[in-house]
């Protein structure tokens, strides 16, 4: 693996970049090695520890980013798990609309949930009250996204203790594109 963790000036997680771009960051004096790999870099006057990871030596500002409300961030919210049995699982999960859409409810953060296919048939086209059948969890937005997205179980072993500030379970979750 290649890839190389950005941490910023505060130590907190930037982004992932190539081995090629850390160096060249490394040699213009923005960033620092933290954590080297045990392959070599050689040339006939320099040699150093391939990266995996970098520090920038100064601040860099993100604004949070929003969001986007699509199905596979309503299952990544609720971590797979049917919001009405507690039923988990990646393949048998849909979305339901706690206020059904045929009763003006809207497609928002608070009014869509993961749901199994028994709970959302169960629960047909009528509110949870009416269906007799409780959340485990009033649905809000997420405050944020983290801008960090690793391929499942691909993660070394030494990235762990600086992406502690993301959820897990997202992280657990969430693929690359």
């Amino acid at each position: 693996m290649n890839d190389v963790l950005v941490l910023n000036f505060t130590y907190e997680a930037l982004n992932i970049t190539t081995f090629q771009r850390a160096v060249k960051l490394i040699f213009s004096g923005k960033a620092e090695v933290v954590h080297g790999r045990d392959h070599r870099l050689a040339s006939p006057t320099f040699e150093m520890r391939m990266p995996s990871i970098i520090r920038m030596l100064y601040y860099i500002r993100r604004p949070m980013q929003k969001v986007a409300l699509t199905k596979k961030n309503i299952l990544l919210r609720d971590n797979y798990e049917c919001q009405y049995c507690g039923l988990k699982g990646e393949r048998m999960m849909t979305v339901d609309h706690v206020h059904p859409r045929s009763k003006g409810g809207p497609s928002t953060w608070e009014n869509l949930v993961c749901a199994c296919m028994r709970c959302n048939n169960r629960k047909n086209n009528r509110t949870p009250e009416h269906a007799n059948m409780v959340l485990k969890r009033k649905p809000k937005a997420p405050k944020y996204i983290p801008w960090i997205r690793v391929k499942r179980n691909t993660l070394p072993g030494e990235w762990h203790k600086f992406l502690f500030l993301y959820n897990v379970s997202i992280d657990e979750h969430v693929e690359s594109s």
